[in-house]
């Protein structure tokens, strides 16, 4: 057992792809807890798509052991985190169970939203802030730059940074002196009442559950049975240990220890990251503040290819669900599609996630509908219900008001694209409700939005128009009253319920015209006229026609009279009457990809 004034808790936070898990493999192979030849990079993203997207999905714990300069013996216990703002509630827990934080800084990139929206959520959970400024190995690094950006924009001392490279190595061991001398060790008390935060777990095929937990105060050690406060549940305790890259086992955790538990738990859901654990026996007074149910903000429909094979899918998802706790699913069916899912996600980027792993790892064929938000619907009845499902839209005589989720965004961009991002901002109904120059080259704009019109392609739009520099974060402030319509795209005059979608009045024209157009290309030229048509209820308002293909009846008809060859197009011209009336259009999986795509794509 360690004496907790040698360990030390902390976790690196960052805006994306400012270096975090680059920083976290220094660290590892500084500490030689991997051998050479197991090494490699990005050890702390265990999928293929973390490494290769460069991101971080799921936070990863990893005990260190340090010798100091000082002669002791260190346990450094340090939590990777997730950068992407889908996952902001998976990084408050992250840092909610560490006493320090690391907070890296581009030193070309400086600082950016989600460095000052990261050092906010450490500072609400009183952590020591020990900023460090990565990448000064790049021509573009600018040390002193950053540093009076971290004086003025965070308001930290700018002498306590430590300039490292995370690709190189250099600063490192600085870096681990400074974690031990500036990051305070755990209190709390090994003989008080158990009082363990949940802040991730993982499921194993073999063993079930593997719960991540931080030990506030109290002991626990296998065999003792213990009480989930939030959801009610008790188990007995199989195993506990600690993270050194792999589960290593230990006799006990102790207060200020991070390690993992196995109890025999054998769906992921029975576990919610946040909840408090505490002795069945001799429980603690209250929970550990913070829990909070994650609710998934973005909507989408999935459906097999071939839909035959429906069952993979709904195993493949099953299976995915059990390392995924966020993914929420229920069972939907469509006309045009057949049986499916409809699910809920976290953001885009889970969507998108989610969608790679289902064709990566599990070999399945998808076709996802547009993603859309839940919106609040209060009919003339006085109900309110929740939708997120188009095909679940009520009629628009029975409905007194609708609301959709709002969003708080913070954008930060050099002064030189100011006007770009505000225009872009407008377009996409935003309200200003804030604005401060950073410095000379930079400044941060607050806006209020809705969250459907940042869903499809805002991201890409403000990269684009700031050449890559701006920098975005968001949290959910909220339903406001909005005039909502249900666009129904008809083929042939049959309703596609699989195309249609929830869009605000004044964007529907523009959004029917689009979703015609892109089917228009996809749709394949039948020998009869096919009309694509956008309806709002029995009104019309956009359409495209796709040209029949016309056979040459007349190639055989040479010479003679006229009557004849008007004979053979009157003929035709039936034949292709008759085609309309029993001619079912082939809708290509591509067609329904290509509602999704952007005017720009």
């Amino acid at each position: 057992m360690t004496d907790p004034q040698y360990i030390r808790n902390f976790c690196i936070v960052a805006h994306i792809d400012h270096g975090k898990s680059t920083l976290a493999d220094r660290l590892i192979e500084k500490a030689k807890i991997v051998d050479a030849r197991n090494y490699h990079e990005q050890m702390t993203d265990s999928m293929d798509i973390e490494r290769e997207r460069g991101i971080t999905i799921k936070s990863q714990a990893v005990t260190i052991p340090y010798t100091a300069n000082d002669g002791n013996k260190y346990l450094l216990n340090f939590v990777d985190t997730p950068g992407h703002v889908d996952f902001s509630y998976e990084v408050s827990r992250a840092i909610a169970s560490c006493e320090g934080a690391l907070l890296l800084v581009d030193a070309s990139q400086g600082i950016e939203s989600q460095t000052l929206s990261n050092m906010y959520l450490a500072l609400e959970h009183n952590l020591e802030i020990l900023p460090v400024i990565n990448k000064i190995d790049l021509p573009a690094a600018d040390i002193p730059g950053v540093k009076k950006q971290i004086e003025h924009d965070l308001g930290l001392d700018p002498e306590i940074a430590v300039p490292v490279s995370a690709k190189t190595g250099a600063g490192v061991d600085e870096l681990f002196e400074a974690i031990v001398k500036r990051i305070p060790p755990p209190i709390g008390r090994a003989d008080g009442p158990l009082q363990a935060l949940i802040f991730d777990s993982h499921y194993d095929s073999y063993r079930g559950v593997v719960i991540h937990i931080r030990v506030f105060s109290g002991r626990l050690k296998s065999g003792q049975t213990i009480h989930f406060m939030n959801t009610e549940g008790e188990y007995k305790v199989e195993e506990t240990g600690i993270f050194i890259l792999k589960l290593s086992p230990s006799e006990e955790l102790t207060a200020g220890d991070v390690g993992y538990i196995i109890a025999g738990i054998k769906t992921i859901e029975d576990v919610r990251v946040g909840d408090t654990i505490t002795s069945a026996d001799k429980p603690c007074d209250k929970p550990l503040p913070g829990f909070r149910e994650v609710k998934p903000v973005v909507f989408s429909s999935i459906y097999p290819v071939d839909s035959n094979e429906y069952e993979e899918l709904h195993d493949a998802i099953d299976k995915l669900k059990l390392n995924d706790a966020s993914l929420t699913w229920e069972k939907d069916s469509s006309v045009a599609l057949g049986h499916g899912f409809r699910c809920g996600f976290l953001g885009l980027l889970h969507l998108e996630v989610v969608q790679e792993r289902l064709e990566r790892e599990f070999d399945q064929s998808v076709i996802f509908t547009a993603p859309s938000v839940e919106y609040r619907i209060t009919l003339r009845s006085g109900e309110v219900i929740m939708c997120d499902n188009p095909a679940n839209y009520p009629d628009e005589g029975k409905i007194d008001s609708a609301e959709e989720p709002y969003i708080r965004a913070s954008i930060i961009t050099p002064t030189e694209y100011l006007g770009n991002i505000m225009s872009l901002c407008v377009e996409k109904r935003g309200i200003q409700t804030g604005m401060q120059y950073l410095d000379e080259k930079r400044v941060e704009m607050i806006y209020e939005m809705p969250l459907a019109e940042v869903l499809f392609d805002f991201y890409d739009r403000m990269k684009s128009v700031s050449r890559g520099y701006a920098s975005f974060d968001y949290d959910l402030i909220g339903f406001r009253p909005t005039d909502l319509v249900k666009i129904d795209i008809l083929i042939n005059g049959k309703s596609v319920d699989a195309l249609s979608q929830l869009c605000y009045r004044a964007n529907a024209y523009n959004k029917a015209r689009h979703v015609c157009g892109q089917l228009k290309d996809e749709i394949t030229r039948q020998q009869f006229k096919i009309a694509i048509q956008g309806a709002i209820g029995s009104q019309i308002i956009a359409r495209e026609t796709v040209n029949a293909l016309r056979k040459d009846v007349l190639a055989k008809c040479y010479g003679g009279d006229i009557t004849r060859k008007r004979k053979l197009l009157e003929k035709q011209k039936e034949g292709k009457k008759r085609l309309k009336m029993v001619g079912d259009v082939e809708l290509p999986q591509s067609a329904f990809l290509s509602v999704l795509k952007t005017k720009d794509n």
